[in-house]
């Protein structure tokens, strides 16, 4: 479009104070910039002051604003101009707060950040949604247990059609296997409750918006949200249904005990795990199934397998809740003495009523305890022996009943421990690989992704199989847009925790469905409408950008062309980050863009100038509550908002430096286990890029310190001064960039 500018400055929070607005006014007049259309005003976000902007906007024609205040996260929906290319310059927080006032370092900052907002909206474009045709509004829920029911259940009730896949006979996973559960609001009389599972069951098949695969598995999933082709593998032959997108709720499968020698599973005819004494407990009595006597001393060994590294590294929530109960069962003998042996009881939440409600049972033992082994007693009976108890003594006590508190473990762990073997054994070799394929078995893959990173979702790290949600910044998402974890695949949860997930899967199936009807992104830019437009006349398939993708938004052509997947694509910029020829950019957010940004930075041959790319997710807020908390920062320091460090480009790093810049940073998010990239990977891809500068710096015969890289927390604001101060005084104990003489 042909742009017509208004430059906006406003002088309220204290910037009016801080800085000369006329001289400010003055630095922002170009050829683009009219001198009639830079306007000041003392409150911009007040009504008057959104009136004047509307009424230029109406008048004037103006199409393109430029808005001189506070942080673009904050006042989104006051500075919205609908049909405007707007951009924000943050010169409250950066500035004005962060600054002494009235000084010439404080005043360049200024204009520096206003000349950067006027080359940013001059390079940009006003973002067009591509929208692509024949979207389906179908939600695909994977699994017939109670978190797959509740997900159909609640879509349904939203108004949407649901495809609904078991691979059991009948729908009710795990909850029919349960003989009562845990009362979800009264911890009084009774203790134990029905299931209900049958209720659900049959509320979810006379659904007519549910359509119910039983005995049914997914052979194949291709395409993107909003365009899925599902082809489902039933009893009759298969079917292909057209799905918006995706609930995997799989579930999971108890941790298999006879990994548990010491605890004599397999060994003892009576020692059974916590699933099978349900079963027990349902025939009435309970009874030992080495010779039916009836159990009136049973021991509940806690933790058995879980929190140990040898076996499941984690709590899996539910099992001291589970005993709990299971305890229940057997107190309805009053002559009979459950004994719960536990390294920590957790019962998180509203549970912790249900605990204190068995510690006054005086047929609930209850003691804390290292469970070393167990052995025959003799008549079928049982000892187990123990140590760090409550009294610091080591114990053994007899049982004729043993139940071990195995943990959850997610379907999508098998699925994971196989790819990651086969990705292992290809690295060394076609042999090693074609070695790995026949000597190990093929566990039974859940999505079937046809995606050139794999068939299935990620999952964390350690091994431990949870599909990977981005757990700290966004539940159900994972790492393939528009499948949605929930349930025990995501995480330990009990069956009323499974139920409240299982609603926010669907809701978040939903949203997406509605985003993609958009061509909006999905998250966490939930209101970006850009895309990446890449020029692929001058690919030359060097596969970074398909490599490279966090979430499996890049395809290959058969010549090795990449295919942008828009529905996938979360606008983080990665692949503008990793193409070496420059060829991807979005409306509004360009190598070209950045780099001429950075160009426009007066350098002044006297003064310090630093450069310092920053995450959007973590730093950048941090950066703005520092100014909230009024932390000052080196004025040398231009700081320029990345949407994710995955978008860096070297380039910016060596067109700095030739232009005068006496040192360059980055702040991202920190990375690792538990990670907090809101883009997964992308601080990791930046310190992988960033180990290349050196040859960049070499090449120009400038100090490695003249460049750093930091990973930050968005909590960590009042650290994060002093780290970037720090950097600046190492820069300049180096001394001002010799192309500054040039």
């Amino acid at each position: 479009m042909d742009k017509k500018f208004g430059v906006y400055i406003c002088k309220g929070c204290g910037i009016g104070d801080s800085v000369d607005i006329e001289k400010l006014a003055k630095s922002a007049k170009s050829g683009t910039v009219k001198e009639e259309n830079i306007k000041i005003h003392d409150i911009l976000c007040s009504p008057d002051g959104l009136q004047l902007i509307k009424n230029d906007i109406k008048k004037d024609g103006i199409n393109t604003v430029v808005i001189a205040a506070c942080s673009p996260r904050v006042k989104y929906e006051e500075f919205d101009f609908s049909g405007c290319m707007t951009e924000r310059v943050n010169i409250r927080e950066f500035v004005a707060w962060m600054q002494l006032p009235n000084t010439d370092d404080t005043q360049s900052l200024a204009e520096d950040y206003l000349s950067m907002g006027v080359v940013r909206a001059q390079k940009g474009e006003l973002p067009e949604p591509a929208i692509l045709e024949n979207l389906s509004s179908t939600i695909l829920v994977i699994g017939g247990g109670i978190t797959g029911m509740t997900s159909a259940l609640e879509a349904a009730k939203a108004g949407y059609k649901v495809v609904l896949v078991e691979k059991e006979p009948q729908l009710g996973g795990f909850a029919n296997k349960l003989y009562k559960k845990i009362p979800t609001r009264d911890y009084k009389e009774p203790l134990i409750v029905d299931t209900e599972i049958e209720k659900v069951i049959q509320e979810v098949e006379s659904n007519p918006n549910i359509t119910v695969y039983k005995s049914s598995k997914i052979e194949k999933t291709v395409g993107q949200p909003g365009l899925y082709d599902v082809t489902i593998n039933t009893s009759s032959g298969p079917v292909t249904e057209k799905i918006g997108a995706i609930v995997m709720a799989t579930g999971w499968i108890p941790y298999d005990a006879t990994k548990l020698d010491y605890l004599g599973y397999g060994k003892f005819k009576n020692v059974v795990t916590n699933i099978e004494f349900e079963d027990i407990a349902r025939k009435g009595t309970i009874t030992r199934p080495s010779d039916g006597k009836e159990a009136t001393k049973v021991a509940f060994i806690q933790c058995a397998g879980s929190r140990d590294p040898n076996h499941l590294p984690y709590c899996s929530s539910m099992c001291c809740a589970t005993s709990l109960k299971q305890a229940r069962y057997v107190r309805q003998n009053s002559e009979a003495l459950a004994m719960i042996l536990y390294k920590d009881m957790r019962t998180p939440g509203r549970l912790e009523a249900f605990y204190m409600e068995a510690q006054n049972d005086p047929g609930i033992m209850l003691t804390k305890a290292d469970v070393k082994g167990v052995s025959d007693a003799g008549n079928g009976n049982l000892s187990v022996e123990m140590e760090n108890t409550l009294l610091g003594e080591k114990v053994k006590v007899e049982a004729d009943l043993v139940v071990l508190a195995t943990g959850m473990v997610p379907t999508t762990r098998a699925p994971q421990e196989y790819l990651d073997g086969l990705t292992l054994a290809a690295t060394k070799g076609d042999d090693a690989k074609k070695a790995y394929l026949e000597s190990t078995p093929k566990p039974e893959f859940i999505l079937n992704l046809d995606y050139r990173q794999g068939p299935e979702i990620p999952s964390l790290e350690g091994a431990v199989g949870f599909a990977d949600s981005n757990f700290i910044c966004f539940q159900y998402e994972t790492r393939r847009t528009g499948v949605y974890a929930a349930g025990p695949v995501r995480q330990p949860m009990n069956m009323t925790e499974s139920q409240e997930d299982a609603a926010g899967a669907a809701f978040k199936a939903i949203q997406c469905i509605d985003h993609v009807a958009k061509g909006m992104a999905v998250h966490p830019r939930a209101w970006d409408l850009t895309f990446p437009d890449p020029q692929l006349i001058r690919c030359t398939a060097c596969k970074r950008c398909t490599e490279e993708c966090p979430f499996g938004a890049i395809e290959e052509d058969a010549k090795g062309i990449p295919t942008f997947m828009l529905n996938r694509c979360r606008r983080c910029g990665t692949c503008m980050g990793a193409c070496p020829e420059r060829i991807v950019s979005f409306k509004d957010y360009s190598v070209d863009l950045i780099g001429s940004i950075i160009k426009s930075i007066d350098v002044p041959e006297e003064e310090f100038r630093v450069v310092c790319l920053v995450c959007e997710n973590d730093a950048y807020p941090a950066l703005d509550t520092a100014g909230l908390n009024r932390k000052t920062i080196d004025p040398s320091v231009r700081f320029i908002p990345m949407r994710c460090l995955g978008g860096v480009n070297l380039v910016w790093i060596a067109d700095a430096f030739s232009k005068g810049i006496d040192g360059f940073l980055l702040i991202g998010c920190k990375f690792g286990e538990n990670y907090q990239c809101h883009f997964v990977k992308g601080s990791e891809l930046a310190s992988v890029r960033f180990e290349k500068i050196g040859e960049t710096l070499n090449r120009l015969q400038l100090e490695s310190d003249r460049v750093n890289m930091m990973q930050v927390a968005i909590s960590e604001y009042d650290k994060l001064p002093e780290m970037i101060n720090a950097f600046v005084a190492r820069v300049k104990e180096i001394g001002h960039n010799p192309f500054k003489e040039m």
